[in-house]
C-alpha cells in the first residue's frame, strides 16, 4: 500500500470517526488489508463496497475512499502489470464501468503527487490553470465543474471565515458544493496548525466530513 495513501486513509477515518462519534477502527483495518491485497481492481471495488455496506455510519467516506483506492492502484498495483495496461481496452472498460464513482478529490491528489515530483508548492492558481487547464477551450468540462472555485479565487487573499461564508451560500446544484470548503481551506493553508484546524472545524457545516477531507489532504501532502 502506498505510504501517502495509507496516511491519508488513516487520517480521514480517524477524524471522521472522532467527530461523528462512531467506531471506524474495524473498517479502517479491513480497508488497509484490502488496499494491500493482490486482487484485480474491480474485485477491490466490490470488496470496498461490501465494507461500507456493512458500516452505514461511515458511508459518507465511501467515494473519497474510492478515490484513494484508485490512487493506490496507479501508485502500486499498476506497476506490477504490463506497462501499457492503463492504455488497454481492459482498463478502458473499467473506466467506463466506474465513471460515476469517486469525487473531484482524485484530481487534487494527482496534482499533489505532481507537485512533489516537480518539487513545487501547491497553489490554487497553478492547480486550475496548469493542471486542470480550465482556461483551455478543450477543457471546458473542467471549467464548468470548477466554476464556483474559479469565481472565488480571491478567497486565497482572505481567511477561513470568508471561505466558510461563501461555501454556505453555494447552490445545492454546484458540482463543488461538497468539497468547496475543505479544498479552499487546504489551498489557503496546506499545513495548518492546531489552532487553525480548530477554527476550521468550528466554521464547518459538516465538521466530520470536512475535517476528514482536510486531514486527508494534509496527510497526503506531507507523507513521504
Amino acid at each position: 500500500m502506498n505510504t501517502k495513501v495509507a496516511a491519508s486513509l488513516k487520517a480521514a477515518f480517524n477524524t471522521f470517526a472522532k467527530e461523528e462519534n462512531v467506531n471506524g477502527e474495524q473498517a479502517l483495518k479491513s480497508l488497509e488489508k484490502l488496499f494491500s491485497a493482490d486482487y484485480d481492481f474491480m474485485t477491490k471495488v466490490d470488496k470496498l463496497d461490501e465494507i461500507f455496506d456493512n458500516e452505514s455510519d461511515l458511508d459518507a467516506l465511501r467515494e473519497i475512499t474510492f478515490d484513494l483506492l484508485l490512487i493506490n492502484f496507479f501508485s502500486e498495483d499498476a506497476q506490477k502489470l504490463d506497462e501499457d495496461y492503463l492504455e488497454s481496452a481492459q482498463w478502458e472498460a473499467i473506466e467506463e464501468e466506474t465513471i460515476d464513482r469517486g469525487t473531484e478529490l482524485l484530481n487534487l491528489l494527482l496534482y499533489l503527487k505532481e507537485c512533489e515530483d516537480e518539487e513545487i508548492e501547491p497553489s490554487l492558481d497553478d492547480y486550475l490553470k496548469e493542471f486542470l487547464l480550465v482556461e483551455e477551450d478543450e477543457f471546458q468540462d473542467e471549467h464548468r465543474i470548477y466554476e464556483d472555485i474559479i469565481a472565488n479565487q480571491i478567497l486565497m487573499e482572505s481567511g477561513l471565515e470568508e471561505i466558510a461564508k461563501v461555501s454556505k451560500n453555494l447552490s445545492e446544484e454546484s458540482d463543488m458544493k461538497e468539497l468547496f470548503y475543505p479544498l479552499m481551506a487546504f489551498f489557503l493553508d496546506s499545513d495548518p496548525d492546531k489552532e487553525t484546524v480548530t477554527k476550521f472545524m468550528e466554521l464547518s457545516e459538516d465538521a466530520p466530513f470536512d475535517g476528514a477531507i482536510l486531514d486527508l489532504l494534509v496527510s497526503y501532502n506531507n507523507a513521504r
